[in-house]
């Protein structure tokens, strides 16, 4: 991009934003919570909307000068409720854990009963961990995925709820590789009298695309982030029914936030209406697609894949049992040396520290975007095996280098 404006009155943030251009298109992003978003999306995030403030709903805000705040918000709420089926959507999160909190805040009070999937199994820190404000404002326990299968142990999350009581159970995972049974957890939600949040932040676009099953009229609540797998603005999105609809919109403002980052609900407005287009089901087949190559080609050389596969957008692998004394944090420098960009992971039964775990979790939505085929990313996966077996050897990883540079330039960016 052209950073004429920028470097004429502060080289070093022109400095920093060029480097970091660069960075992203010499190298692969597969950091599963990361894509690339369009050109229409960054010019539409970067647009003057960034000086509005637009306190308030399209139609009742706070202050004058709204009128084109409000159609783009609407554009944006208007083009969710196509894309997902729900009644009811609010578009103004800044992220997919604000999105949360607004379902907490319009649901719980303080002390309230929180059942939600363990970190290390895969969970998120907005679902509950104690350094989080979920795990500060509400009494959390945790259920597990089966140490034998990492699939959800749906049955031990029954008796957990029976057993806790808890008034809001919540799915939808971080590093779960597998499509979940949305149904399932809203029976064990009934069962109980709890309400059900099923947080899609990793799979909006899989979910949007009818790749994945959806949530959307199973569950009370569905939250989810905007810049994942659908590719829009950053930020995040809450769907309910008109039944809780204005609880809803309290809790997000003025229960949580003030004025909305209009800007980056341009940005979804954009995104939502490119994810709208029949290219993006065949993305979001793609993406599933190349997850489910990568994770065999991992299996292919012995690399213990969580769940012997994927269903989505991401594998996760327990370094344990093939490299042993290779902590996820280490494999993940030695990668990124070589120009691979994703991130180390706890797995089930960690037993390291999640600052340096016990496995990588790599994604294939960026890659996807780029123009990765199977086959390229077969080979992606060779080069990830081929590093982290040999991750403190500088010769392998130069020539390992030097590939995705080739990769890189056969699939360009930003052309």
């Amino acid at each position: 991009m052209d950073y004429e404006q920028v470097r004429a009155v502060d080289s070093a943030v022109a400095d920093a934003l060029e480097g970091e251009d660069s960075r992203q298109e010499h190298t692969l992003a597969m950091i599963a919570s990361e894509n690339h978003v369009s050109k229409a999306v960054l010019e539409a995030q970067g647009s003057a909307l960034t000086n509005k403030y637009a306190e308030g709903y399209p139609g009742k805000r706070y202050y004058a000068g709204c009128e084109y705040a409000d159609d783009i918000e609407q554009l944006a709420i208007d083009r969710a409720k196509e894309l997902w089926g729900a009644e009811h959507v609010n578009v103004q999160p800044h992220s997919g854990t604000q999105a949360n909190q607004s379902v907490y805040f319009a649901t719980l009070e303080p002390g309230d009963k929180i059942l939600s999937l363990d970190l290390t199994h895969g969970g998120h820190l907005s679902h509950g961990h104690p350094a989080n404000f979920v795990g500060q404002f509400y009494e959390v326990e945790q259920y597990e995925v089966d140490p034998e299968t990492g699939y959800i142990d749906y049955e031990g999350l029954a008796e957990m709820a029976a057993e806790f009581e808890p008034d809001m159970i919540v799915s939808g995972y971080s590093a779960y590789p597998r499509e979940v049974e949305w149904e399932t957890i809203q029976d064990v939600a009934d069962d109980v009298g709890a309400y059900h949040l099923a947080d899609i932040a990793h799979i909006t676009g899989l979910v949007a695309a009818g790749v994945h099953r959806s949530p959307v009229g199973v569950a009370d609540f569905v939250t989810g982030s905007t810049h994942k797998t659908v590719r829009a603005g950053r930020g995040g999105i809450v769907m309910t029914s008109e039944e809780h609809a204005d609880d809803i919109d309290n809790a997000v403002f003025p229960g949580g936030q003030g004025g909305p980052l209009m800007h980056n609900i341009a940005g979804k407005a954009v995104g939502f209406g490119e994810a709208l287009e029949d290219e993006f089901t065949e993305y979001a087949q793609q993406v599933v697609d190349n997850a489910a190559v990568l994770a065999e080609t991992f299996a292919d050389h012995g690399f213990e894949v969580v769940s012997g596969g994927t269903d989505t957008h991401l594998v996760l692998v327990d370094l344990r049992e093939s490299h042993p004394e290779l902590p996820g944090g280490d494999a993940e420098d030695a990668l990124a040396e070589a120009g691979i960009v994703l991130n180390a992971n706890t797995v089930p039964g960690e037993t390291r520290s999640p600052f340096n775990p016990s496995g990588i979790r790599a994604g294939t939505p960026g890659l996807t975007t780029r123009g990765f085929d199977e086959d390229a990313i077969a080979e992606v996966g060779d080069l990830i095996y081929k590093v982290v077996d040999n991750h403190d050897d500088e010769d392998v990883i130069a020539e390992v280098s030097e590939r995705i540079d080739e990769l890189c330039a056969a699939h360009p960016l930003y052309e």
